[in-house]
């Protein structure tokens, strides 16, 4: 009988996690962020397509599909091993191993929102022009110019999934979440190809970004409190506040606030400092550099429209 009331109870938390997020609220949280880094990465390899499309080799696009399957492949690798390694390492090994990592994922993550921010404006004239000369020099290095554009993307999108899943208890959840992501993106993506659908994506982007400026400002928040257990860093006793009282970790707004955005109800000083410095700063360069970035448009669009345009030749001349 208490075997069976154990087993009972264990299935109870594989649905709905006493200890950490549910599992609805890990996959909402995954699925989010493969669904902006998966149509962000759908856009490159859109460009890249419509370009050998409309010059008319086609030829190349085997060449771009197989960068892309080696890109997909070294992302999910990358995400493996550095999630699941740590579970063959001690608890204090592992605790360091993903703080160490989410820290690193933060970085990286916000280097790509602000690199995203501003380079938007002409990243498909500068893919264009990568691919142009690919296409010169052979399939190679086609291949070559998909997997570093898409394999961009999906180191970042693996490290941070490293991080987030790592705040969230871990497990195969997060990664679920993020492959339903990642196919919403790819049918948004083929519509948007395809005209059926139109989207603001200046728009999208800039929501999106937010958004994982607050998701990384939560993995910042996790990292620290990791390597304050294992000793890297002071003030794990200082809490700067404690609602547990009012603030009920296990409720719907809990999970979901603490699923996604790590926010707990005893943080400490040091992880307070830390995510606010983080949200203000980043957000404040996010927007200038999305600024200048319009204002580059612009002064182009301005130069464009005034360039003086030269008379048409005559049809017969005397």
């Amino acid at each position: 009988m208490d075997h069976l009331t154990a087993l009972a109870s264990s299935g109870v938390h594989v649905l709905a996690a006493a200890d950490g997020p549910s599992v609805w609220t890990q996959m909402v949280g995954s699925a989010l962020i493969g669904l902006r880094e998966g149509l962000e990465t759908g856009i490159v390899v859109m460009v890249l397509i419509a370009f050998v499309v409309k010059t008319d080799r086609r030829d190349a696009l085997k060449w771009i599909w197989a960068g892309v399957g080696a890109a997909v492949a070294m992302t999910l690798v990358v995400f493996l091993v550095i999630h699941f390694g740590t579970s063959t390492m001690t608890p204090l090994a592992a605790e360091t191993i993903a703080g160490v990592a989410s820290l690193v994922a933060v970085g990286i993550v916000t280097f790509m929102v602000l690199w995203m921010s501003e380079a938007s404006s002409h990243i498909s004239a500068d893919l264009k022009s990568g691919m142009s000369k690919a296409l010169l020099t052979g399939g190679a290095s086609v291949l070559g110019l998909a997997f570093l554009a898409v394999g961009r993307e999906g180191f970042e999108t693996a490290l941070l999934m490293v991080g987030y899943a790592e705040s969230v208890s871990g497990g195969l959840w997060p990664l679920l979440g993020l492959v339903v992501g990642i196919v919403g993106a790819i049918v948004l993506t083929v519509l948007i190809y395809r005209g059926a659908i139109r989207m603001n994506l200046s728009v999208f982007f800039t929501y999106t970004g937010l958004f994982l400026i607050v998701v990384a400002a939560g993995i910042l928040t996790y990292g620290i409190r990791a390597l304050q257990t294992v000793g890297w860093l002071p003030g794990l006793g200082n809490t700067a506040f404690d609602v547990s009282e009012t603030y009920d970790a296990s409720s719907w707004y809990g999970t979901i606030l603490g699923g996604i955005f790590n926010v707990r109800p005893d943080p400490t000083v040091l992880q307070v400092i830390a995510w606010i410095v983080y949200v203000v700063v980043v957000t404040t360069i996010f927007f200038r550099r999305q600024r200048a970035g319009h204002r580059a448009i612009a002064a182009r669009t301005s130069d464009e429209s005034s360039a003086p345009v030269e008379p048409a030749p005559e049809r017969n001349p005397q």
